[in-house]
């Protein structure tokens, strides 16, 4: 829009412009139609000199000030019209002003979300053969179905948690279909049923498959083809964790199939009939990811599950319940873990460390369980985030983060929680049954771990003294316990 002296100094310019332009164009005219000047018809001085310079004059004026006030009025509703175009015609600002007038009317989410997403309670993704559910990061902010669910996905990515958990569950003879993940490592706990795995790892490209019960845990290294399937007359559930904070890149085999040029594809397979052969399969209006088809008796005559020799499945496999349980006062906890001292280590856990160690970016896992008012006392991880799932009982959880945020939220079947490295955290039993969690740490080598008994134990009592102004001999009245306090009792 242009300004008001601006318009005047046009419409001078324009005037001065136009008016000798149109004095020109008379004489012009006078030529054409008289042939000169000399032979135009003589008229009294009154009617050549005072008439043109009057009326004449006027009009000209008049139809330069309606010329110029048309191009005034026709820019102005050009640019009018521009700035509307702009303004509604574009989705991006319309959503971002929308977004904003949104954010500014809505309350603030409750930071205890940083930490806690009710995962159970998140949409379910129903397949054919079972469902899945997600806590984890999404890229566009539309894709999450709540704020609270936003918070926690937005907190796992910026505190680079190298983590991400799921529940899988499978119906019986329902399969997780063959795939394999560009981004990710995949560790699971299966809470319940029995499923049958399969994997083909890099080469010699040796396929091997085991059965794994509830308690055990599954190891299958980042773009390894992979399958489950789901054995026996139960639900299988796996909680699932994959070593990524960015969104999981996935990719199916049917859907890499049926995306490949058929008469590529019938190059490569060589199968009997050629491309008809390829032609002949249809792909399915519905997602597969977890497929059962509904004449799946018709479909196999033969269901053959070898189980392959120790030394390939410990590779993947670890028998999670039978192993070594650390005892504590207030609970117990098991590991699934790399560790430095193989000579304590069983074959199978030998086998099953070294794997976790070869591999890049691999998890620890753990299951802890703590009694009723049992603690997992206020400590925090050097090297490692942690991320929990909740399968039975309930809890409480406070937090103390490196941006000094404090929060203390409950827990229950379903949730799950989330604490960066170097964040203080407990984890307090409140239920009448036991808590039990399966626990993912972002690190494939030897966990470390700092208790506030021992911290408070391993610093000086002098020092102790002149930070929290107290005498120095009421600090004598900390015992040191013979038992390890990881997880007590009052």
């Amino acid at each position: 829009m242009f300004s008001v002296t601006t318009l005047y100094y046009i419409y001078r310019d324009f005037k001065r412009r136009f008016w000798h332009l149109g004095s020109k164009k008379v004489s012009a005219m006078e030529h054409r139609v008289y042939g000169s000047a000399d032979n135009a018809p003589l008229l009294p001085k009154s009617q050549t000199g005072d008439q043109q310079s009057g009326s004449e004059r006027r009009g000209q004026s008049s139809s330069l000030m309606k010329i110029f006030f048309v191009c005034l009025l026709a820019s102005v509703i050009t640019t009018a019209v521009a700035v509307l175009v702009v303004v509604f015609a574009s989705p991006n600002r319309s959503q971002t002003v929308d977004s904003k007038v949104l954010t500014s009317t809505l309350p603030p989410v409750d930071v205890k979300y940083k930490y806690l997403n009710h995962m159970d309670k998140s949409k379910l993704f129903k397949l054919e053969g079972g469902n899945v559910q997600w806590a984890r990061y999404r890229s566009n902010p539309n894709h999450y179905d709540s704020r609270e669910e936003q918070e926690f996905g937005d907190s796992i990515n910026s505190q680079q948690a190298q983590v991400t958990g799921s529940t899988l569950l499978m119906k019986p003879n329902g399969c997780r279909v063959p795939h394999w993940h560009f981004n990710a490592n995949e560790h699971g706990y299966l809470v319940k049923g029995s499923a049958w795995i399969g994997i083909l790892d890099s080469a010699p490209f040796v396929v091997t498959s085991y059965n794994v019960t509830a308690g055990q845990v599954i190891f299958l290294p980042r773009s390894t083809l992979h399958w489950l399937k789901c054995v026996g007359n139960e639900d299988c559930l796996f909680v699932l964790f994959f070593t990524t904070h960015e969104e999981l890149i996935t990719m199916e085999v049917d859907n890499v199939f049926y995306s490949t040029p058929q008469d590529i594809a019938a190059r490569s397979l060589k199968p009997k009939g050629g491309i008809d052969f390829i032609k002949s399969f249809k792909k399915p209006s519905e997602e597969q990811g977890v497929n059962l088809p509904p004449n799946l008796a018709e479909l196999v005559r033969k269901a053959s599950y070898v189980q392959s020799v120790d030394s390939n499945v410990w590779r993947y496999f670890y028998d999670l319940k039978a192993s070594k349980q650390y005892k504590y006062p207030g609970g117990v906890m098991q590991w699934a873990r790399y560790s430095k001292n193989s000579q304590s280590l069983s074959v199978n856990e030998q086998i099953f460390s070294q794997s976790l160690h070869d591999h890049e970016d691999t998890l620890t896992i753990a299951t802890m369980q703590i009694v009723s008012n049992g603690m997992r006392q206020p400590h925090y991880h050097f090297n490692a985030n942690e991320m929990g799932y909740v399968v039975r009982g309930c809890g409480k959880v406070g937090v103390i983060s490196k941006s000094k945020i404090v929060t203390n939220f409950d827990i229950n079947i379903g949730d799950v929680f989330f604490f960066p490295h170097g964040a203080q955290h407990y984890i307090k039993s409140t239920c009448d049954e036991d808590l039990f969690l399966v626990i993912a740490y972002s690190t494939g080598n030897e966990l470390q771990t700092l208790d506030m008994d021992i911290y408070f134990q391993s610093t000086a009592d002098f020092i102790l003294a002149q930070l929290f102004r107290k005498h120095q001999d009421e600090f004598q009245k900390i015992p040191t316990f013979k038992i390890p306090q990881d997880i007590n009792l009052p």
